[in-house]
């Protein structure tokens, strides 16, 4: 059986597969290695700094800049697999991911390190979106959802896994490598992946009636992220001039023209970014709004975490990497039991665990701010990372939920678009409250971090 959605006649396509196997290994190899980069590196901040001579603000564009960079090509990513095939396009993102890695594991200096960082999010956004429509194509049935879940799993255990594998590589230090083997250490990975891909993998041509990109599109959503997330990172070292604040309105300025440009271009019967349907579900748009404040908040606590546990408690990337992997036991537990707890509470309880997530903050920043027990502060760093899975693992099924059937495919581009800005966006901020805060940097960032949580369960109650 053949999905219509990905092959237009059955002798385009390759038959469904009904068994998991060598091809689930390499497609998820791809979604592993882009979710682990954001995330890896957290750990490394301070050793590159040091190494680099970085201000804090490179350090920030360091993790903002690849985020950035991959939400606003992910888009064009999808619709380039459409146009010449998904495993081609698979391929040529993962070898391009592979040689950007490299890049960055060999940047001589924060400048470069930040441009190769940048290079290597445009790869991610070429590799990440065939993934998933390859898996919809690939299985059906229960192999079908077993390789969903399995999707699931990494995307998590990349994340949370990520400052643990990272500590791990800086402490082997191998070669006098240091932090650089953070990224190195996709070279192997990225290769294995790509000398299997042409055997695990079926052929999956384009679609011929996929010859359209809206350039204008990308380019302006593009200006609108980068307006969004420039001023942030470099508006506080320079004492905001005025030219964060134009930036910032030009940014909402260039989205209202992205939804006037979009308009436009449905009426004349091209196809947009961003379908008019879509545009006007405003339970859509409330689970957007949902998933960008919680991956923002996500990916700015991971950032201060990593920070605070080398820059203020002086442990070494290895040890705290060991700390992450507290985080990360949590997180497993409630995703894998998510399926449990949506029938114990009749639904997802996504507000409710971001409540949970809002009030462990809240008591995690007592705790530092009060000098509180290390065994304690472990404990809430548990049920942090609990409460993550529970809103996490069945964020995505909730805000595609009220999506129509044949919007699915652009409405999960447009999550995935999100997810990205969110990470992003997220560095940013949370760099104005922990780097402008000194002393109380770690307080000042809880305290955040506990009031966009809990605008993360007041949203989704209005999106349920």
């Amino acid at each position: 059986m053949t999905n219509p959605s990905t092959c237009l006649t059955p002798a385009s396509c390759a038959p469904a597969a009904t068994s998991l196997g060598l091809p689930l290994l390499v497609m998820l190899s791809g979604t592993f290695l882009v979710v682990l980069d954001f995330f890896i590196v957290n750990v490394a901040l301070p050793s590159m700094q040091l190494e680099l001579h970085a201000t804090n603000a490179e350090l920030q564009w360091v993790v903002a800049g690849y985020g950035l960079a991959t939400a606003t090509g992910l888009v064009a990513g999808g619709r380039l697999g459409d146009m010449f095939g998904r495993r081609r396009m698979f391929m040529l993102g993962l070898f391009l991911f592979t040689l950007t890695s490299l890049g960055c594991g060999f940047a001589p200096t924060a400048t470069a390190l930040v441009t190769a960082r940048v290079a290597q999010g445009l790869a991610a956004a070429i590799l990440q979106p065939q993934v998933l429509a390859m898996l919809s194509s690939a299985y059906t049935g229960p192999a079908r959802a077993r390789s969903f879940a399995a999707y699931g799993v990494v995307l998590g255990l990349a994340a949370t896994l990520g400052q643990l594998v990272g500590g791990a590589l800086i402490a082997a230090d191998w070669g006098g490598l240091g932090w650089r083997t953070c990224f190195l250490v996709n070279a192997p990975i990225g290769l294995a992946a790509l000398l299997a891909a042409p055997r695990a993998l079926a052929r999956m041509p384009g679609q011929p009636g996929s010859r359209s990109l809206d350039i204008a599109g990308m380019l302006l959503i593009a200006a609108s992220a980068v307006g969004l997330v420039l001023p942030l990172v470099e508006g506080r070292a320079d004492g905001w001039p005025a030219w964060t604040f134009a930036v910032l309105g030009l940014s909402l300025a260039l989205l209202a023209v992205f939804s006037a440009q979009q308009r436009r271009r449905e009426a004349r019967g091209r196809d947009p970014l961003v379908p008019g349907a879509l545009m006007g579900n405003k339970q859509f748009l409330t689970g957007l709004a949902t998933a960008l404040v919680f991956y923002a908040g996500n990916a700015s606590f991971y950032f201060v975490i990593a920070l605070h546990l080398q820059q203020a408690r002086g442990l070494s990337p290895l040890a705290s990497g060991l700390v992450f992997s507290v985080l990360a036991a949590g997180f497993f537990a409630t995703s894998m039991a998510a399926p449990a707890l949506a029938r114990r509470f009749g639904c997802a309880p996504i507000a409710e665990g971001a409540m949970l997530l809002a009030a462990a903050h809240l008591l995690q920043c007592f705790n530092f701010e009060a000098g509180g027990g290390a065994v304690f502060g472990m404990v809430l760093l548990a049920v942090q990372g609990a409460a993550v899975g529970v809103v996490m693992a069945p964020l995505s099924s909730a805000v595609l939920a009220p999506v129509p059937a044949q919007h699915a495919g652009v409405a999960s581009g447009l999550f995935a678009t999100v997810q990205q800005i969110g990470n992003a966006l997220g560095v940013a901020l949370v760099g104005v409250v922990f780097f402008g805060a000194k002393e109380h940097a770690i307080g000042a960032a809880s305290l955040y971090l506990a009031g966009s949580a809990g605008l993360v369960a007041t949203l989704h109650r209005r999106s349920a």
